[in-house]
């Protein structure tokens, strides 16, 4: 039987340029192409559980725009539950503005719209799905307030949590300590942890702080060099392989998508950030954000190919 997983989080329209460099502070660079993409991290992650077979539900806010109607129809598609993903009369869907190097790196500014109306009332429609779930997963594109909301649901109900602290924003510890797995990248777990500096090092100073606070698990997301993980007993770091990148958009969110997968099939911490990393990792070879996303066939093909499991 498929895991059930219900994912509260963003809907997102993605305007899409691709250029030679990234912009820097008031720079104009000329791209070399435009495209549209269905985005926002809670239906990516959404779409990239489904694609990995498992049952999903999505809480969210379109507007009753076009945007809005493409979303939609685009969810359902990959056989998503919208029955909870709210039409907004009164805002705009969201929309990100983002910018594509040639060295597939990307620059990214999102306008929440809808997403931004996400209320605690809304998860409280889904309580039946949520407490039937074998994870709820979350992220920060939706205000703070209905996240902890949902969180407290799910530790009341004893569903597992994954929580993806993106974008970056400060969280209360008591809504982090009834998180199952947190997986921030480099960045957000400096930032969460008010930590400094980057690289693998410095991740994991942030990862052990925020193990102190109270968090069990904490997964960070270190891009090409793979996933460091921290729990009890245990500091490695799993590593990705390598490829030609094109986008890394979305990369993060074929992650936690794959990871509440494998999660919920029962896999250990290890085995899910070792198949997660393998999802986010073939993502980072193509295009856009949910265009990018693999099925569980590429997955495991592209497993094979490189002479490891998925």
């Amino acid at each position: 039987m498929p895991p059930r997983i219900v994912v509260v989080g963003s809907s997102n329209t993605d305007l899409v340029v691709r250029a030679p460099t990234l912009p820097a502070a008031g720079q104009t660079v000329l791209g070399t192409s435009f495209f549209r993409a269905a985005g926002g991290k809670g239906a990516n992650q959404a779409v990239a559980a489904a694609r990995l077979g498992a049952r999903v539900t999505l809480v969210a806010r379109v507007g009753r725009d076009e945007f809005g109607e493409a979303s939609l129809s685009n969810l359902q598609r990959e056989g998503i539950d919208t029955s909870f993903v709210v039409r907004d009369p009164d805002a705009p869907s969201g929309v990100a503005l983002i910018v594509v190097s040639d060295e597939g790196e990307n620059a990214i500014a999102v306008a929440p719209g809808a997403n931004a109306l996400l209320e605690p009332e809304d998860v409280d429609r889904a309580a039946e799905e949520v407490e039937a779930a074998d994870i709820l997963l979350l992220q920060l594109e939706t205000p703070i307030a209905t996240v902890a909301h949902a969180v407290s649901r799910a530790r009341v109900a004893g569903v597992p949590v994954i929580l993806n602290p993106a974008p970056a924003a400060p969280v209360d510890v008591r809504v982090l300590r009834d998180v199952s797995v947190l997986t921030p990248n480099t960045g957000e777990a400096i930032a969460l942890a008010g930590g400094r500096g980057s690289g693998v090092e410095a991740a994991r100073l942030a990862a052990r702080k925020l193990r102190a606070a109270g968090v069990r698990r904490v997964i960070v997301t270190l891009g090409a060099e793979g996933a460091l993980l921290e729990e009890a007993e245990m500091s490695v770091v799993r590593p990705a392989r390598s490829v030609a990148v094109v986008d890394t958009t979305a990369a993060g969110d074929a992650f936690n998508g794959a990871l509440a997968v494998a999660l919920a099939e029962g896999a250990s911490l290890e085995a899910a950030a070792d198949f997660a990393n393998q999802a986010a990792t073939l993502s980072t070879t193509r295009e856009g954000a949910q265009p990018s996303l693999p099925t569980r066939a590429e997955v495991d093909a592209f497993a094979r190919d490189f002479g490891g499991s998925a």
